[in-house]
């Protein structure tokens, strides 16, 4: 999304709603708490999931999700290597790319034998209309647009509600890994084996979850793919191995990256830092 931000937040929007639909399709889920999620009882928003006009991709959205749930893809018990991923897909914290950077990326995993989990954690409130997400997204967009053109010295802060929203989509990361290895058995995983891959800001659920001092609700392993915000990681509690891949040209992502994996380098021998010459948010 943040290449082709500088085309114009207009643009974008026409694009991405013209003929824009709730879908009613869902998969079978398991959810990550029994119950209402802690820390969201309160929450009113009603879920939605979007699909695009094919001109935009003809994906889905998920959006004002307040219930996380782990969708589960797994391979033949045949070919399994017991390993597991938890993909978190990004989206702003405004909704989920959930077939571009969730299930096509499970399905991806499944074809090399390995457990994939998407994760569906929580997200700011977008509005119970179409009309409501829409000026939701473009505020978001035109704060985005204002990060890649801005000189760093004038570049806005993050906002509020992405800094409130961020420890309850971390809790739900943390919760999943706690869930996966619980039902181990159940889904032929070897416990400790269990990893996490975020894009975008689902790269902030899998950093936080990282930086967990608890082993039980820590990966055992990550990957971090254009992630937001890096930079604001410390190093980590454990010697847990990490990658991460972004674009050179990404504005955003690129010097956090870099920062982060400098950090964890320190403490971390098994990381990796992949740049690609271009890609921005679209190495996908």
């Amino acid at each position: 999304m943040r290449e082709f931000v500088q085309g114009g937040v207009a643009v974008i929007l026409a694009t991405i709603f013209a003929g824009a639909s709730p879908s009613m399709a869902q998969q079978k889920a398991v959810a990550v708490w029994t119950g209402v999620a802690p820390g969201s009882e309160k929450w009113m928003q009603k879920e939605e999931t979007v699909t695009l006009p094919e001109i935009a991709g003809g994906t889905l959205l998920i959006r004002n999700v307040t219930q996380p749930t782990l969708t589960a893809f797994l391979p033949d018990a045949a070919s399994a290597t017991g390993t597991a991923i938890i993909v978190c897909p990004g989206g702003g914290f405004e909704f989920l790319a959930w077939e571009h950077e969730g299930t096509k990326i499970a399905k991806w995993l499944n074809n090399r034998s390995i457990a994939a989990f998407v994760l569906k954690y929580r997200l700011i409130d977008t509005g119970p209309t179409q009309k409501d997400f829409q000026t939701s997204v473009a505020n978001f967009l035109s704060f985005i647009e204002k990060l890649v053109t801005a000189p760093p010295e004038k570049r806005p802060g993050v906002p509020e509600s992405r800094l409130q929203i961020a420890p309850f989509t971390i809790a739900v990361g943390l919760q999943a890994v706690k869930l996966v290895r619980q039902h181990a058995s159940e889904w032929k995983i070897a416990p400790d084996r269990v990893g996490m891959m975020g894009f975008s800001t689902g790269a902030i659920v899998t950093m936080g979850a990282l930086m967990q001092q608890d082993a039980g609700s820590r990966p055992n392993f990550a990957a971090a793919i254009y992630g937001a915000g890096m930079e604001r990681f410390a190093a980590p509690p454990a010697a847990t191995p990490l990658f991460i891949l972004n674009a050179d040209n990404d504005p955003i992502a690129s010097s956090g990256s870099v920062a982060a994996y400098s950090k964890w380098k320190a403490v971390v021998t098994r990381s990796s830092c992949t740049c690609t010459r271009r890609g921005a948010m679209v190495l996908g």
